[in-house]
């Protein structure tokens, strides 16, 4: 049996018997997946800025979390 095939019968039986909780959040999981329009929904100007935070990402343009761990190291809580 091929993998994907597996998944699906593990996934179905663990659907049969999941309590309520996990039934509605692997719902809401799927609802979000199958509605990608979250991106459309932003405005201009925060798709711009959020698409120059990855350029800048993906150039290296950035400052490593142990950095600002230390600059802010103030308001860090424990």
């Amino acid at each position: 049996m091929d993998t994907l095939k597996q998944m699906r019968q593990d996934v179905k039986k663990y659907i049969e018997t999941a309590d309520e909780k996990v039934v509605k959040m692997m719902h809401a999981m799927l609802e979000a997946d199958a509605d990608n329009s979250w991106r459309d929904a932003m405005p201009d100007n925060i798709k711009a800025d959020v698409d120059a935070a990855l350029t800048e990402a993906d150039n290296g343009e950035v400052i490593p979390h142990e950095e600002i761990q230390k600059r802010y190291k103030k308001w860090l809580v424990k």
